[in-house]
């Protein structure tokens, strides 16, 4: 207490010229509406900046659980999605006969390679989180590769960037399919060959997923064409595909689930016998 009544004595000469100029400036500040509202318009300015920057560091702190909702629902509606493109084309018997053909789980990276002649992605789930081999992986913007080995918590992805890749592929706009694979060279860039000479191919079409196995739906975006030419044969096109996803950075992806796969590939072993 003493130090306060020290302090004031010691400064009484600026503390009493502070509370004269606080008065001053509080009356020329009510007696005036220029100076009134700029007095405003400053502290709403300065109070806003504080809020705003606040909010900021708020909303930083809560991108890990925002991505994480965000996801969950590119997730439902990605099955959503699915389940309508491989729905049958009589609606009233889709209405007694309902039956959702995917399920999708989202899952995160948390190691992929891009640099090397066959590439692998590791991912946060695994068989606890019911994943098996040969499901298929994409992003919001494309396909990513096959899940090829699980364990408990993780699974290793088989890249699209890997020679030992080799997925159903075709057109957007006709039914002309070829198979897509990797020359090893770019990671921009995947190749799709066997593409009939009559197909109508144009550069900047775009490339999908052709439907025609049991692990990717059809029409799931791959890339657009880049350039073409006819084989050696001049039967065939080999297709030079721009992927959509960049492969270098991919983080969050979802794991597709043909809940029809065993039932496809057991009569399909059948008809082969």
């Amino acid at each position: 207490m003493q130090q306060i009544i020290n302090f004031v004595i010691k400064n009484k000469t600026f503390l009493l010229f502070l509370f004269l100029f606080s008065i001053g400036l509080a009356l020329t500040i009510q007696s005036h509406s220029y100076h009134r509202s700029k007095f405003i318009n400053s502290a709403n300015a300065l109070s806003g900046g504080v809020y705003g920057t606040v909010n900021s560091i708020d909303k930083y702190f809560d991108l890990e659980q925002e991505n994480e909702i965000l996801a969950e629902e590119n997730r439902r509606l990605r099955e959503q999605l699915f389940n309508s493109l491989n729905s049958k084309s009589n609606t009233i018997i889709d209405t007694l006969i309902s039956k959702e053909n995917y399920r999708i789980t989202t899952a995160d990276v948390y190691k992929n390679s891009y640099s090397l002649t066959n590439n692998h992605l590791t991912i946060n789930k695994g068989k606890n989180d019911s994943i098996k081999q040969d499901f298929g992986v994409i992003t919001s913007k494309g396909i990513v590769g096959i899940i090829n080995n699980t364990s408990k918590n993780y699974a290793t992805v088989l890249s699209i960037l890997s020679k030992k890749s080799r997925i159903n592929a075709k057109l957007k706009h006709s039914n002309h399919i070829g198979s897509l694979t990797w020359n090893g060279k770019s990671p921009e860039f995947v190749q799709l060959i066997d593409v009939s000479k009559f197909a109508p191919v144009k550069v900047g079409d775009t490339i999908v997923t052709g439907g025609q196995s049991s692990i990717f739906p059809k029409g799931i975006n791959i890339g657009s064409i880049e350039s073409f030419e006819t084989d050696i044969s001049g039967d065939t096109y080999t297709i030079q595909v721009k992927l959509f996803n960049d492969m270098t950075n991919i983080g969050t992806i979802y794991i597709l689930e043909n809940r029809d796969r065993n039932e496809i590939l057991k009569l399909q072993s059948s008809s082969n016998e």
